[in-house]
């Protein structure tokens, strides 16, 4: 009789939250369509596309565009359905069974997950009170682990926090393992390492379309790194891995230089918006820690987590749940920032028995008060 592998056993599907929802500010997408006339132009590439033949097995065009709009190389850029593809492409072929990896937590959880399937030992290293990564202590633990390769997110998924680029070049020159950097979240930061990735051994850098570019849909994602490790994931990766459709469509908006510069800076805006609300709201207590943030979403401490977390979900509005006394909030449009915030608000300052701030009206009116 067949038996399921041991290791699936634990194994459950990816849930996020379902349902229709007024606000919804739990994924980190963008707020922001592509422009009229992209959405025209991406429509059209679309109905060109050949239907009955396989795509462009290296999605050579994509990746040229990729390389166009960031600086650098096309020979050092792999394509993925997604980056939760290549990560796991790396896990399988950059790694034996049984090496460790070393993941700082909190952090994206796929990264362990991949790790288990991959059939890896993975080793969490919890960040301290404030959050931040220990560069020291990371490259004390590869040593005395021996670990085999470290993997983390910067800025970082859900803490919202960065590491600066001079200390992840001393991560990456202090170790000889494999350091991957998911800089997802890099297009609202400016310490990326994308233009010298392919400098280092060690390297491999992933880049989304999912985020800043607005295109979560269509699943494109992309590894940077030297050539003999751009050459490994290539040959490792499935044959057509990323559609002819998706592929087509992004092009349309990798070639438009809006989305870097005006597009990034609205969504900056936005999660200021969030930032300085959630800090009058630290300001009175109500909340006991809102971090800097380098992404599109705010992150937050607070000891009602999961009630607030329930009041919202109850009055239809969805943010993240993270671990113990922490929430992450995407940036949304300015009518939503508000009423999370003011949603908040009234919770907590009813639990408290003290007055409210001004903008719990807006939570107020839109629930018919």
């Amino acid at each position: 009789m067949y038996l399921p592998a041991e290791k699936t056993k634990k194994l459950i599907p990816y849930q996020p939250i379902q349902g229709e929802y007024r606000v919804r500010l739990d994924a980190n997408e963008s707020f922001l369509l592509p422009t009229e006339e992209d959405r025209i132009a991406m429509a059209s590439a679309a109905a060109n596309v050949a239907f009955n033949r396989y795509p462009d097995p290296m999605a050579a065009g994509l990746c040229a565009d990729f390389a166009e709009l960031y600086g650098i190389s096309p020979e050092y850029v792999t394509a993925g359905n997604g980056s939760d593809e290549i990560i796991s492409i790396i896990y399988y072929a950059l790694l034996e069974k049984g090496e460790k990896v070393l993941t700082l937590t909190p952090d994206f959880s796929m990264y362990a997950f991949y790790s288990s399937i991959a059939e890896t030992e993975c080793i969490s290293l919890s960040k301290g009170e404030d959050m931040a990564v220990d560069v020291d202590l990371v490259l004390d633990t590869i040593k005395k682990e021996k670990i085999r390769m470290v993997i983390f997110s910067n800025p970082c998924n859900p803490t919202s926090l960065g590491l600066a680029a001079d200390d992840v070049r001393r991560l990456i020159t202090g170790t000889d393992a494999l350091v991957v950097v998911d800089e997802a979240y890099m297009d609202f930061w400016d310490q990326s390492l994308i233009k010298e990735a392919h400098e280092y051994q060690n390297l491999v850098l992933l880049r989304t379309c999912s985020k800043a570019l607005g295109l979560a849909a269509l699943r494109v994602g992309f590894a940077v790194a030297n050539k003999t490790l751009t050459r490994i994931l290539k040959a490792a990766k499935s044959p057509y891995n990323v559609n002819a459709v998706s592929q087509e469509m992004a092009r349309v908006v990798l070639k438009n230089p809006l989305y870097r510069t005006v597009y990034t800076e609205i969504l900056i805006t936005s999660r200021n918006m969030l930032i300085d609300g959630l800090r009058r709201l630290e300001s009175q207590r109500l909340i006991e820690k809102v971090y800097e943030s380098r992404t599109n979403f705010a992150f937050i401490k607070l000891q009602d987590s999961e009630e607030v977390f329930k009041f919202l979900f109850d009055n239809g509005i969805i943010v993240r749940n993270i671990g113990k006394n922490h929430l992450r909030i995407t940036a949304g449009r300015e009518e939503e920032n508000k009423e999370v915030i003011s949603a908040i608000a009234a919770y907590l300052c009813k639990k408290r028995g003290v007055d409210c701030y001004e903008d719990r009206c807006l939570f107020a009116k839109n629930q018919g008060n």
